[in-house]
């Protein structure tokens, strides 16, 4: 079946296109654009137009190409989208390709010292003096080439007409209302603005308006930062971590938190710890000597990380040590490609360790999620006296996301079975007297066996306990999606587009493994299941197989792994090809 796969976009009375494109960015690695990137995608924010933001950065410190894209939808859509309307050009080793990149009716804004590779007659070409805009601001030398980037900001403004006080507050924001860093980049980019608006014709079509009904109620973050957060106002105690991207801005935000909001109001002491080991190894035991003697504690990681932890997490699941892992997920093998998403590391956490183990695992959607889950995983952790495992990825640990703001904890921690005081004091009344002890066959059933069998009927009772799959629709539909996590603002978009095309397509998003009874219901409520992924593999197709394999035959693999994250256009195309 055909589909269009791109929406039509808006166009106001004076067919413009308003709130609906794409801005790619093209600069080098270090050259200071997370800043002016950050005003931009900040400033279409607040002026309550539906943004997100998602950086594409090589694995070194600097001088390689970078990108960074900012869609806007007036659908509220916030995945991933292929096409590119307005391309800035700063990076002299990518400006042919950059150029090519933008659309037919695009435009091209490009630093006028770099060359035209191909003067295309469907698109805009804006040049921008930077060279010349830095020379005029009488910069420090040091500085001139990371506030040369604000020159686009101040051209790109002055096109779409955003609002230059959102910008400005923008500015303020970023620097923390450090007058000096304000007033010098503020400078270049009105510099660039008088500069456009005395010099370029703005016969271009693709401009901004301010609109309400979607950023209401919302925070712009990243899932690393909420997560952080979520660790600290749930009550951890302990972290221990090795820098590895794209995990470590978790573990670096939690201590800049920690250090803000968890000391003793009266000796001004820290109430928690958190130690940069020297490796994965050290962290991960380090964790679980903490979860034994009884913190909460936890690390955060990624795929090679995860693999170094395997015999401790093995080890944690047999003695019923409580741990929580975050596996911010990337490319592999191995060292992989660090900077680049994916959804590899399923089948790999879930099955973690030598011997018969099986680990929950829970599946955050959105900052939002991962604020909530923090907490929750600490609990599942504590309430089952076992490893329990996060999987977020790059793109929602590393990106900006419009999420709802996040709500105060209003439920105390739950421990489990906590022994007080008292309580070990009565232990040996209980037991004919003897001494408690962590592992002590007060019953007589220690028998291996009977262990492994104990043990597993705590993965049982998991299923109940951790976050229920989410049922976002079944459309009376005899066909739907399942999936998890960062996937899931691709698939609404997808579905929106199914049925236009007079394709109704059912949705649950899974929020946690074990599955439960739910996940069974919904797959055979429907005649064809296509699980939706981003790896190469399709673990989660694989898992749900193995353990619904009465149902195999319904569930149909799509699964995707090129580093970046799922589009809207290539699920909706997979679909319509296949009903």
């Amino acid at each position: 079946m055909n589909v269009t796969v791109e929406a039509p976009q808006t166009l106001d009375v004076e067919n413009h296109i308003v709130n609906d494109f794409n801005i790619n960015v093209a600069t080098a690695n270090g050259s200071g654009s997370q800043t002016s990137n950050s005003m931009l995608i900040r400033s279409l924010y607040k002026m309550g137009i539906p943004v997100t933001g998602k950086n594409l950065f090589p694995s070194n410190i600097q001088g390689l190409p970078t990108w960074f894209n900012i869609r806007l939808s007036n659908e509220g859509f916030l995945a991933r989208r292929e096409r590119v309307e307005i391309m800035i050009c700063m990076n002299g080793a990518t400006v042919a390709e950059d150029m090519e990149s933008a659309v037919e009716g695009g435009i091209v804004l490009y630093d006028d010292t770099l060359p035209i590779a191909n003067h295309r007659k469907d698109v805009k070409y804006f040049p921008m003096p930077v060279k010349d805009l830095v020379k005029a601001a009488n910069l420090p030398y040091n500085l001139q080439r990371y506030v040369a980037n604000m020159a686009y900001v101040g051209v790109v403004a002055y096109l779409l007409e955003i609002d230059m006080d959102e910008i400005k507050a923008a500015l303020a924001w970023n620097f923390g209302g450090k007058t000096k860093p304000i007033e010098l980049n503020w400078g270049m980019v009105m510099a660039a603005y008088n500069w456009a608006q005395a010099n370029l014709t703005n016969d271009q079509p693709y401009r901004v308006r301010r609109m309400s009904g979607y950023n209401e109620g919302t925070v712009l973050i990243d899932g690393n930062t909420a997560a952080a957060l979520g660790t600290v106002f749930n009550g951890f105690t302990f972290a221990a971590w090795y820098p590895i991207t794209p995990s470590s801005s978790m573990a670096e935000t939690m201590a800049s938190y920690a250090a803000q909001l968890r000391k003793d109001p009266e000796t001004g002491k820290a109430t928690y710890a958190i130690v940069q080991a020297e490796d994965e190894l050290a962290a991960i035991g380090m964790v679980l000597g903490a979860g034994w003697a009884g913190a909460r504690s936890l690390t955060a990681t990624s795929g090679p990380g995860i693999s170094l932890m395997s015999e401790a997490v093995g080890y944690a699941y047999f003695t019923e040590i409580p741990a929580v892992i975050w596996d911010i997920q990337r490319m592999g093998p191995s060292t992989g490609l660090p900077t680049r998403t994916s959804q590899g590391d399923l089948l790999c956490t879930y099955y973690l360790g030598h011997g018969d183990t099986r680990h929950p695992i829970l599946f955050p959607a959105d900052p939002k999620e991962c604020f909530e889950m923090a907490g929750e995983a600490l609990d599942l952790a504590e309430r089952l006296q076992t490893p329990i495992f996060v999987l977020s990825d790059l793109d929602l640990g590393m990106n900006l996301w419009i999420t709802k703001e996040f709500e105060y904890p209003d439920k105390p921690l739950d421990r489990g079975k906590v022994l007080s005081a008292e309580e070990l004091s009565q232990f040996k009344e209980k037991h004919n007297g003897q001494r408690w002890g962590r592992y002590l066959d007060v019953d007589g059933d220690g028998m291996w066996e009977n262990n492994l069998k104990r043990i597993e009927q705590k993965f049982e009772t998991a299923r109940h306990l951790v976050p229920a799959p989410l049922v976002v629709d079944t459309v009376g539909s005899h066909i739907a999606i399942l999936s998890f996590g960062s996937n899931h603002e691709s698939i609404v978009e997808a579905r929106a587009r199914l049925e236009k095309a007079g394709i109704g397509v059912g949705y649950m998003r899974l929020r946690a493994l074990p599955i439960n009874e739910e996940v069974r219901a919904f797959i055979e409520h429907h005649d064809k299941i296509f699980v939706v992924e981003n790896n190469m593999d399709g673990q989660l197709a694989t898992i749900l197989r193995s353990e619904l394999p009465d149902l195999a035959t319904k569930l149909v693999s799509l699964a995707k792994c090129d580093g970046m994250p799922l589009s809207a256009r290539w699920i909706t195309e997979q679909i319509a090809a296949a009903v």
